[in-house]
């Protein structure tokens, strides 16, 4: 059976608790706070609840409460506090300070079982959950370390670096083949189809956290059949249809292999983000073969770009409530789509230009 601790001066209410409650539960008394702090300096560990009177000599139960938050037993032992008081300040203060419940005298036994039942069951259930918690944390951050190790280590391989080598090599072929049709453009138009280029490969701890994510196993081999996204190279646009435009000439060069297209600015994905997307096959020539290597390229105006930047920024901020966050979401996709129309509209007044020039 378990132990029940019951603190009251008054021993007309010790002993009725007792009576309501020794056919469940073994009841211990204690007269004042102080016998109360003595008893659980050795037997919290064994102690299921506490009923707690507030109005005590030598030690009152909020002295008792600071006592235990002080040696760190009120979060593993419910303290129901006995009262025949209902002010207000005094019932917040004590839920303030970690109080599980109040049980009002005169006492009725069945209120009396009913409330100690469900107090020690809610509070059974939400220190499993903490440790549950706290289990699946430590886990994740086993997983993080090894993974960290498991970087670490492959960083130093000669074939690791060789196969990031071959990666940004692809990059180098990709960012080249944009300079020459911006070079062109310039030529031919008179302008310059987009206002930078930007590339990043994956850091070794990025490619295996995701590698464990999507199950797969940690090697080279699963880095180059499963990530398509290791070597990645972004092209900042003036307006929509330059994005098209460019898109539609890198792609159709006969050496490069358009695997995946998705069009998130016809499509928008559901928080208003806008970018155009391709998964290419891309030739690198070393010094004794040709082989393809995949990047993704990403298209995006200025605005698409800074809008991106941000909204990842912000998405990683920590301690947002629900209400906060659905109203920062709904502000999110509200500047997207004003981003859109900025876009073109934008490409409306340059092509207006671009006419008024030639007439």
């Amino acid at each position: 059976m378990q132990k029940i601790l019951v603190v009251d001066d008054v021993e007309v209410n010790r002993e009725l608790l007792r009576q309501i409650l020794e056919d469940e539960y073994i009841v211990e008394i204690a007269e004042d706070g102080e016998q109360a702090i003595c008893y659980l300096a050795e037997s919290h560990e064994d102690t299921a609840a506490i009923l707690l009177d507030l109005q005590m000599p030598k030690m009152d139960g909020m002295a008792v409460i600071e006592q235990m938050k002080r040696k760190g037993w009120m979060p593993r032992i419910p303290v129901l506090i006995i009262s025949g008081e209902y002010a207000v300040e005094v019932e917040s203060r004590c839920f303030e300070l970690g109080v599980s419940d109040f049980i009002h005298k005169p006492f009725e036994s069945s209120i009396v079982r009913n409330r100690i039942r469900n107090t020690m069951e809610l509070f059974s259930r939400r220190n499993q959950l903490e440790r549950k918690i706290e289990e699946q944390a430590e886990t994740l951050r086993e997983q993080e370390e090894i993974i960290r190790i498991q970087a670490e280590k492959l960083r130093e391989e000669r074939s690791f670096n060789r196969l990031m080598m071959e990666y940004r090599s692809a990059i180098k072929e990709v960012e080249t083949k944009l300079q020459v049709l911006n070079e062109e453009f310039s030529q031919e138009y008179n302008r310059n189809p987009f206002e930078a280029i930007k590339s990043r490969l994956k850091t070794p701890a990025s490619i295996f956290e995701k590698l464990r994510r999507k199950g797969y196993p940690l090697t080279l081999e699963a880095i180059r059949d499963n990530l398509s996204d290791v070597a990645g190279v972004r092209v900042i646009c003036s307006f929509p249809d330059d994005i098209y435009r460019i898109g539609n000439l890198l792609t159709k060069q006969d050496d490069i292999i358009l695997l995946q297209a998705k069009d998130y600015i016809k499509n928008p994905k559901p928080n208003g983000y806008r970018s155009l997307h391709y998964i290419l096959d891309v030739p690198i020539f070393l010094s004794n073969e040709k082989k393809y290597m995949n990047v993704e390229v990403q298209f995006r105006t200025i605005a698409m770009d800074f809008w991106a930047s941000l909204e990842h920024k912000l998405r990683y901020k920590k301690n947002w409530d629900r209400a906060d966050a659905d109203e920062i979401v709904a502000q999110l996709k509200a500047c997207a789509d004003s981003i859109e129309e900025l876009d073109y509209r934008m490409q409306k007044i340059r092509d207006k230009i671009d006419r008024c020039s030639k007439e």
